[in-house]
């Protein structure tokens, strides 16, 4: 296993189900990495290396702080995007 931020995969997880109960936000896929990426860099990164610390890591997903925690920071992600999108707009 390499060495990798645990963070990506929750976000990434977790973006679409947020995503899809918005109207007013794009969801073309810069707009969706723009605001992964912004909301991975609000989080507190969370690496792991061995398949145990990656174990760990998806038990720490079920405490409710660090699901809200993720939640407002895609939240607030996606409310920047929306406001100042990178894509083109014809």
């Amino acid at each position: 296993m390499k060495l990798k931020n645990y963070m990506e995969d929750v976000v990434l997880h977790v973006l679409p189900d947020i995503l899809k109960n918005y109207d007013g936000i794009c969801k073309c896929e810069k707009c969706v990495f723009d605001i992964a990426a912004l909301a991975l860099n609000t989080l507190k990164p969370h690496y792991v290396v061995t398949e145990k610390g990656e174990v760990y890591s998806k038990a720490r997903e079920l405490y409710n702080q660090f699901e809200v925690d993720v939640t407002a920071a895609i939240l607030e992600a996606a409310k920047l995007v929306a406001e100042h999108p990178r894509h083109d707009t014809d």
